[in-house]
C-alpha cells in the first residue's frame, strides 16, 4: 500500500511518519532517489523479504518533473500491493498530484480551524486576544501556538513591507544566519534572493494573502517589530534557559503588550 502522509502541521505529520519506520526499512531522498535505487528493491530476492518499507521524503514536492520521475511513480504503483511504501510531505498535497497514485492512503495533517480563529483575531490594544488564546490552550499545547504566532507575525511582517515597497526586516535578524535555528524558525531566512519574499508568502493562495495584508494593516511597521522581536526573546530564552517564567506566562505579557 502507499500512504501519502502531508499537510501543514509538520511536526505531527513527521512524527507519525517516523513512528511507521521499522529497523528494516529503506529510506530515500524524494530529491535524489533514482529509479536503478528502488528498482533494485522492490524486484530484489536473496537478502531482502518478500515485503518491504520503504520511506521517501518529499518525492511529490520538491521532485522535479521528468522521464525518470515518471517511472518511478509507474514502479511505486507496480509493486504497492506487496509492500508498504511511504511518501511523506512537508506541506499538503494537491489532490492532483495524489491522484497519481493508485488508491492511497492519504493521512493529512492540518493544524487545528480554531487556532487560526485565534491567529486571525489578533490586533492592537484588544482585550480579546488574552481571552482568545486562553480558549486555545483549551485545546492545545503553549508551544504549538507558540509557533503559530511566530508563523503569523513572520506573515504579517513580511506583508506590511511587502505594502511598503520594502524588503526590510527587524535589525535583530541581520547576520542571524549562523544562530541556531529550532523548530520555531524565528530566525529562518525571511528573504530571497529575487524579491525578498519568505518562501511561505509564495505558497500562499491570492485569498490568505489578501487575508494577512488586511491584517498587517491593523499594525504599524514599530508595532509589528517589537511583537516579532518579543517572540525571539521568548524562543532565545527558552532554548538557553533564561526564560524566567513558563512559555504560556510569556505569550500573556506578549499578548498584553500588542
Amino acid at each position: 500500500m502507499i500512504t501519502i502522509i502531508h499537510g501543514d502541521d509538520i511536526s505531527s505529520s513527521r512524527k507519525y511518519y517516523i513512528d511507521q519506520k521499522t529497523a528494516d526499512a529503506f529510506s530515500f531522498e524524494g530529491e535524489k532517489v533514482s529509479l536503478t535505487d528502488l528498482v533494485q528493491i522492490l524486484e530484489g530476492g536473496g537478502l531482502f523479504s518478500d515485503s518491504k518499507k520503504i520511506f521517501i521524503d518529499d518525492f511529490l514536492s520538491k521532485r522535479k518533473q521528468g522521464k525518470e520521475t515518471e517511472d518511478i511513480v509507474l514502479q511505486l504503483n507496480k509493486y504497492c500491493k506487496i509492500n508498504d511504501i511511504f511518501l511523506w510531505e512537508g506541506k499538503e498535497i494537491s489532490k492532483k498530484n495524489i491522484s497519481l497514485f493508485s488508491d492511497p492512503n492519504v493521512k493529512i495533517f492540518k493544524f487545528p480551524l480554531y487556532l487560526f480563529t485565534f491567529l486571525d483575531a489578533i490586533k492592537p490594544n484588544n482585550t480579546g486576544n488574552l481571552i482568545s488564546f486562553h480558549e486555545a490552550l483549551k485545546k492545545s499545547e503553549a508551544e504549538l501556538i507558540f509557533f503559530m504566532l511566530i508563523r503569523q507575525f513572520r506573515l504579517l511582517l513580511a506583508l506590511f513591507d511587502e505594502r511598503s515597497h520594502s524588503v526590510r526586516h527587524p535589525e535583530f535578524i541581520s547576520g542571524s544566519q549562523d544562530l541556531p535555528v529550532g523548530e520555531a524558525g524565528i530566525l529562518k531566512q525571511v528573504q530571497n534572493d529575487k524579491n525578498g519574499e519568505i518562501d511561505e508568502i509564495k505558497r500562499l493562495a491570492p485569498w490568505q494573502k489578501s487575508k494577512f495584508k488586511k491584517q498587517s494593516s491593523l499594525f504599524s511597521l514599530d508595532e509589528l517589530k517589537s511583537a516579532y522581536k518579543k517572540l525571539f526573546e521568548i524562543d532565545l530564552g527558552q532554548k538557553t534557559g533564561t526564560l524566567n517564567m513558563s512559555l504560556e506566562q510569556a505569550i500573556d505579557i506578549l499578548l498584553l503588550e500588542i
